[in-house]
C-alpha cells in the first residue's frame, strides 16, 4: 500500500488519460493521491477531479512562480476552500528564486498568508523551495514562533541545513523521484539521516519520473520506484518502507481516510 502525496492530475499531460492513470495507480497499490492546486483560480477544476475519483484528494494554494498572475489570495479564501471534505492541504506555496520571475517580497507576502491558513485550519502546509534555503528556514521559523502548524517540504532537494530546520519544527520531508537519480548521493544521505517517521513519498507527476522511468511522463503509479529507493536508503524491505511512509502520510494528512 502506497500513497502519492503530491501530483498534478489537472495538468494537460493527463487530459486524455486521467481516468486510466488513476486506475493504473490503484492497480499498483497506490491507495491515495493528493492532486495539488498551484493557483487559487484553478481550485474548482482540481476539486472536480477529486470529487470524481474516490482515491483522489486535493490541496489548494498559490505556487510562488504564479503569485503575480492573479490577486494574492487571503487566509479567508483558503480557509473557505478547506471546508470541502476532500481538500486536505494548503499549497503548494513557498519561495522560488531560481527563475527570478516574481519579487521575493511578493512571494513572501503570499507565503505568510498560506502559513496563517495552515495554522488556522490545521491542514498541512505544502512547501515549494528552490534556491531560497536561508529565507525559507527563516520564514518557517518566524511562522512557527507565532503558533505551530503542520508542514511538509514537498519534493525535498534542498540543502542539509534546511532539512534540519524543518525537522526541528516537527515537519516532514517528501521524497520524490529525484532521490533515484545518479547525481543525488548527497540528497540520499540527507534522507538517510532523517527520522523514518518524518518521511512521505510523492511523484510530482507529470514531472521528475524516477529511474527506471526517467525521461517519461511521470504518473502516480511510479511512486513505487521512489519507495523502493527509500527502502534501500533506510535498510528496509519495500513493504516495510511503504507501510511506514503511508502511516506518516496519514498522520500528516489527517483529514484523508485510510483505504
Amino acid at each position: 500500500m502506497l500513497v502519492d502525496s503530491h501530483c498534478h492530475l489537472d495538468f494537460p499531460d493527463f487530459d486524455e488519460t486521467r481516468a486510466d492513470v488513476i486506475a493504473r495507480a490503484v492497480a499498483n497499490g497506490v491507495t491515495r493521491m493528493v492532486t495539488i492546486c498551484t493557483r487559487p483560480s484553478s481550485e474548482p477544476d482540481i476539486r472536480a477531479i477529486a470529487e470524481a475519483h474516490e482515491p483522489v484528494y486535493y490541496a489548494a494554494g498559490a505556487h510562488p512562480l504564479n503569485v503575480g498572475e492573479e490577486p494574492v489570495t487571503t487566509v479567508e479564501a483558503l480557509t473557505a476552500m478547506a471546508r470541502h471534505p476532500k481538500m486536505v492541504g494548503i499549497g503548494e506555496t513557498g519561495l522560488d528564486y531560481h527563475y527570478d520571475k516574481w519579487p521575493p517580497d511578493l512571494q513572501k507576502e503570499s507565503f505568510r498568508i498560506h502559513i496563517d491558513a495552515a495554522r488556522e485550519t490545521g491542514l498541512p502546509l505544502i512547501i515549494h523551495a528552490r534556491n531560497a534555503d536561508d529565507d525559507m528556514a527563516a520564514m518557517l521559523r518566524e511562522g512557527y514562533a507565532n503558533g505551530a502548524y503542520p508542514c511538509v517540504m514537498h519534493c525535498f532537494s534542498s540543502g542539509r541545513a534546511l532539512a534540519e530546520a524543518a525537522l526541528e519544527m516537527g515537519f516532514y520531508l517528501s521524497m520524490s523521484g529525484v532521490v533515484t537519480f545518479k547525481n543525488a548521493a548527497e540528497l540520499r544521505a540527507i534522507f538517510a539521516d532523517a527520522p523514518l517517521d518524518r518521511i512521505v513519498v510523492e511523484t510530482d507527476a507529470p514531472y521528475l519520473a524516477p529511474v527506471p522511468k526517467r525521461g517519461k511522463r511521470n504518473e502516480p503509479a511510479y511512486v513505487a520506484h521512489t519507495a523502493a529507493m527509500g527502502a534501500e536508503i533506510f535498510g528496509l524491505s519495500t513493504a516495510e518502507f511503504a507501510a511506514a511512509s503511508t502511516d506518516n502520510f496519514h498522520r500528516l494528512f489527517s483529514k484523508v481516510p485510510r483505504a
